[in-house]
């Protein structure tokens, strides 16, 4: 079978055509794929962005309450860097003292010395107090030092109350510790 030149340009033409209609449907396809990827793309984003817009407020909470706690750490740090000196804490015993009516008898220490509280390391300064009185005025006493000293604890206390026929007074022997902070 011999074709004539023209039959060849024909079959050429037409092998041709159906590789740029192959081609063309192929390119259409991707077309329209890459559309619908474009369309899934855009409506993700919508989403992200909306579930972003939800998620912003409790964003807002949280940064408030890491804030807060940051400020309340600050100043606890602050409270506790203060002065420990027993001077200062004598004073206040005195002068709290002297506003209920008691009689501080005795103070002593042990002397500074550290201590782990809540996983900070404080420097601590263990005190002992006798104090005399009337029973109702050194409770009052005892009482206010636990807000007079921001940094103090009373630990323990002890009132001895003697018989009424007896002339010693009533007295109580009181255990407190100070904290400070010793810093990072």
């Amino acid at each position: 079978m011999k074709l004539s030149k023209t039959s060849w340009l024909l079959l050429i033409s037409g092998v041709f055509i159906i590789a740029f209609a192959s081609l063309g449907a192929v390119h259409y396809q991707q077309v329209q794929q890459q559309n619908q990827l474009n369309e899934e793309l855009t409506q993700a984003q919508l989403r992200l962005d909306r579930f972003q817009l939800e998620q912003l407020p409790y964003q807002e909470e949280l940064k408030k309450q890491l804030s807060q706690t940051i400020s309340q750490c600050e100043t606890a740090k602050a409270i506790l860097s203060q002065s420990t000196g027993s001077i200062a804490t004598s004073e206040t015993l005195f002068a709290t003292a002297a506003a209920y009516g008691v009689e501080v008898t005795e103070i002593s220490s042990s002397g500074p010395a550290s201590e782990d509280l809540e996983g900070i390391t404080c420097s601590i300064l263990p005190l002992t107090a006798r104090v005399e009185g009337d029973v109702s005025d050194m409770i009052g006493f005892i009482t206010k030092l636990n807000s007079k000293l921001t940094t103090g604890i009373v630990k323990s206390v002890e009132i001895s109350i003697p018989e009424t026929t007896s002339e010693e007074k009533p007295s109580a022997n009181i255990q407190l510790v100070i904290y400070s902070y010793q810093g990072d």
